[in-house]
């Protein structure tokens, strides 16, 4: 198995855990604020549109398709 396949079956398998949850939302740690001695920790939140899983999916069918045609 070689590259192309692997990185093919990473998109595909994004492209449908992201279409299947109609997008994917997901927090990161933000900048600490700190204001008189109080320290407040913040999180960013972030979010996954299921355009991307689409274009993903299909991006991985494309690169798996022409990987094979080319070994051929």
């Amino acid at each position: 198995m070689n590259i192309k396949n692997i990185v093919a079956a990473i998109l595909i398998t994004v492209g449908v855990v992201v279409l299947a949850y109609s997008g994917i939302s997901f927090t990161t740690p933000g900048k600490p604020v700190d204001i008189i001695g109080i320290h407040i920790e913040t999180t960013d939140s972030h979010f996954v549109p299921p355009v991307a899983g689409a274009f993903a999916l299909v991006g991985g069918i494309v690169l798996l398709l022409v990987g094979n045609k080319r070994a051929e």
